[in-house]
């Protein structure tokens, strides 16, 4: 590659670091690649943990990077980007919580600032040609800076494989953690984790135990349930077992608390926006029960239109986060017609957390619709049941008129 024409026109360019494989061979490729060019690595903290991030700098700098920002980002995740999803609704094909997707507009953004404050002219990310991550970061960047050149490796060099990967950067004396005994594709944040990869690449696979980082099986769950208690406000968890917590925080200690009950895995065959399908397991312990929490209050203060409305935008949502149009005006409304409903979905839960099941047990709400007084079985002074013959021939009117017309 050092003996081939480079190419021209980049000066600076911001690399999307994790400091895995790929972008550790991305670094030496665009020095290669492009004629004088800076790279400055960046990196996005939404709570892939700190082991992610021990030396991360000084590996960027050793190889290559002129400098390397860390930029933490995790309350403004969970607050700005997972919240307002999630009082959406959105569930992509009916089980997947959007744990990757929610999180690539947000780094997306902060690799555009990075960019405009170190001066540079291209942006750069290790996504593959063959998945969705390449379509949400690129259709972010197209949004706030159209500008700004796209540099998308894996559509150019030559390399194939992730042994590939491993002989460029042994031929270039740069050291990595990967192997080749790494079998499994993993992004972790705040909200997940997903694997890929390995033998969950046959459907018919079981998963291994080593594939689940985040949860217990089901199965070696306690023996015991254990209760954990949600206050919502406006369709957002602020306290847990009655502690006042940040969106980040809430969610990091529902982590701890589901992850032990095994709580949260689901194993899914998507389609993926460019057009295949894969295989994923994906652990969302903290999610699943805030997801939970959200519905038990929901069913009861909002009345069967308002719900039908929400489970519209539910629908829209986790395809337009799923595809990555997060900064799109259909997002922006959507957002805004979820808040709205939301304002009335405050409450108090009590999820029962079981051998991988999240059950709300106990819900109440100030705003509540649910009346005992209406709905008991017993005898009642508030309802008279011969009301509701006036209302089922109104109600029925149309198929009556057609029953009449077709005599």
């Amino acid at each position: 590659m050092s003996s081939a024409v480079k190419k021209t026109g980049v000066k600076k360019v911001v690399l999307a670091y994790s400091g895995g494989l790929d972008t550790s061979a991305i670094i030496p490729w665009l020095k290669e690649t492009y004629d004088d060019c800076e790279i400055v690595a960046f990196c996005a903290d939404v709570g892939q943990g700190e082991e992610e991030l021990i030396g991360l700098h000084e590996k960027a700098i050793a190889s290559g990077a002129s400098e390397c920002h860390i930029v933490d980002l995790k309350e403004e995740f969970v607050a700005d980007y997972i919240y307002p999803t999630i009082a959406t609704g959105a569930i992509y094909e009916g089980t997947y919580l959007l744990g990757t997707s929610m999180a690539r507009p947000i780094i997306a953004k902060a690799q555009v600032e990075v960019a405009r404050k170190v001066g540079a002219d291209a942006v750069c990310h290790g996504c593959t040609g063959k998945g969705n991550d390449q379509v949400r970061f690129e259709g972010c960047f197209a949004a706030l800076a159209p500008d700004l050149k796209v540099i998308a490796p894996w559509r150019e060099w030559e390399m194939r494989s992730r042994e590939d990967l491993l002989a460029y950067l042994a031929a270039r004396d740069i050291k990595t953690s990967a192997s080749a005994t790494k079998i499994y594709s993993r992004d972790a944040n705040a909200w997940h984790i997903s694997h890929e990869g390995g033998e969950l690449e046959d459907p018919w696979n079981e998963p291994s135990k080593g594939v689940w980082t985040l949860t217990v099986a089901p199965e070696d769950a306690p023996n015991e349930p254990e209760y954990v208690s949600l206050a919502i406000k406006n369709g957002r968890v602020t306290h847990v077992n009655d502690e006042a917590l940040s969106p980040y925080a809430a969610l990091m200690k529902l982590n701890d608390i589901a992850g032990k009950h095994g709580v949260g895995r689901i194993d899914i065959t998507e389609n993926r926006l460019v057009g295949m399908k894969s295989r994923g397991c994906y652990e969302t312990p903290g999610g699943t029960v805030m997801f939970a929490g959200l519905r038990a209050i929901e069913e009861l203060v909002l009345d069967k239109t308002s719900r039908t409305w929400r489970e519209q935008i539910a629908g829209q949502m986790s395809h337009l986060v799923y595809d990555g149009r997060w900064f799109t005006p259909l997002c922006k409304s959507l957002i805004a017609a979820s808040e709205s409903l939301a304002e009335s979905v405050n409450g108090d839960v009590v999820i029962k957390l079981y051998k991988g099941q999240a059950t709300p047990v106990k819900k109440r709400s100030p705003n509540s619709l649910y009346s005992e007084s209406f709905a008991t079985f017993g005898e009642d002074d508030v309802y008279d049941q011969k009301h509701a013959e006036g209302f089922i021939r109104l109600y029925s009117l149309a198929s009556r008129i057609r029953a009449l017309n077709s005599k």
